[in-house]
């Protein structure tokens, strides 16, 4: 890929040691962006300093949310060298999710190239204190200026980032879920295999709630039934049940998260019988109720490993292991994290060196 690029005149100064980063609030000084034309494809790949866009009134993704994105980090080990944790699978989703919008195809090798480019050209803003890592944000949107459902003709891949600290103010402590009884985030043939605006924009009321009484995120049931546990806001979900690791199966309306597929992966190669089915909120309640929930976490890039300490459900709050962070929960969370900053040693082949400037 040929790609121009343009450096900023104003650098902006980037946060010191110690410095609190809030997340997804502080922005590089460059940015990646490239645009398709139909009968031209993608063309003029280029970094350039951060700052606004022009868009017609008319786009597309203002009118029908034709946009994808994807989320993914970039750690800064303790030898002053930086890396990316499993970036083809994030690369390989958004190719998935952009074709299921009928957006411009852009193939994960493309969506991989200029992220690895893009994060070589920034990483001097790759944090180095303990639990900070730069958040990465690709993302193509439709930007089609008549008004109308048509096939998409003119699109931009663009890629922004920031250095981030915990997503949850709380850290690694448990938090409280709640158990959304109401609303639905996605059904199956629809977007929620995908990562795609809208599956976050139609969670925004409940979560919105869920807030407004002391919750931090909602669990969500599946579309039909309202029955099956499919995943909490932010983050795919995962219970241990009488010494077996249960996580909803991918049924087609629920994120293939990377980290899901980490955290599956890891936990097995550490001798856990981990189970992909369909799990009710019934029976992970009769399973408070009984004792054999033994622990409760959610699975997400932004957090990682969040542990669940209470779960509300049909106006009652079940403490989940006294609300404490449980020793699968904890294990995963060290596994996890000890790879991604370089700890500990990638066994699994997961990361990828970033070179230096």
């Amino acid at each position: 890929m040929e790609i121009r690029i343009e450096k900023t005149q104003t650098p902006k100064t980037k946060p010191g040691k110690g410095a609190d980063l809030p997340f997804g609030h502080i922005f590089t000084d460059h940015m990646f962006i490239m645009d398709y034309d139909d009968g031209q494809g993608w063309h003029d790949a280029r970094i350039v300093p951060f700052g606004p866009i022009s868009m017609h009134p008319g786009s597309t993704i203002l009118h029908y949310g034709a946009g994808a994105f994807e989320g993914l980090k970039a750690y800064r080990k303790a030898d002053g060298t930086c890396q990316l944790f499993r970036p083809s699978e994030n690369a390989k989703r958004m190719e998935k999710s952009v074709d299921r919008l009928c957006l411009p195809h852009i193939d994960a090798a493309t969506v991989l190239e200029a992220i690895e480019t893009f994060v070589t050209f920034e990483q001097d803003w790759v944090p180095s204190d303990p639990g900070t890592s730069l958040y990465i944000r690709p993302f193509e949107f439709g930007c089609d200026e008549p008004i109308g459902l048509h096939g998409i003709k003119k699109a931009k891949f663009m890629i922004i980032t920031c250095p981030v600290g915990n997503y949850y103010k709380e850290g690694l402590k448990p938090v409280k879920i709640a158990i959304e009884e109401h609303d639905v985030r996605a059904i199956r043939g629809g977007t929620g295999d995908c990562k795609v605006g809208g599956n976050y924009a139609a969670s925004n009321r409940a979560e919105h709630v869920a807030e407004e009484n002391g919750f931090t995120q909602v669990l969500w049931l599946d579309g039909v039934h309202q029955k099956y546990i499919e995943e909490v806001g932010s983050m795919n979900v995962m219970f241990k049940i009488n010494g077996e690791v249960i996580t909803p199966k991918l049924t087609g309306s629920v994120l293939p998260g990377i980290t899901r597929k980490s955290a599956i992966e890891f936990l097995t190669s550490k001798g856990y019988k981990v189970t992909e089915r369909l799990i009710s909120a019934e029976e992970v309640v009769d399973a408070v109720k009984n004792g054999t929930l033994e622990e409760a976490w959610g699975t997400g890039t932004a957090a990682v490993v969040s542990p669940i300490g209470v779960l509300h459900y049909e106006g009652v709050d079940y403490k989940i292991n006294n609300n404490e962070i449980g020793e699968v929960c904890h294990t995963l969370y060290e596994g996890l994290t000890g790879i991604q900053w370089g700890r500990t040693e990638d066994t699994f082949g997961w990361t990828v060196p970033i070179k230096k400037n």
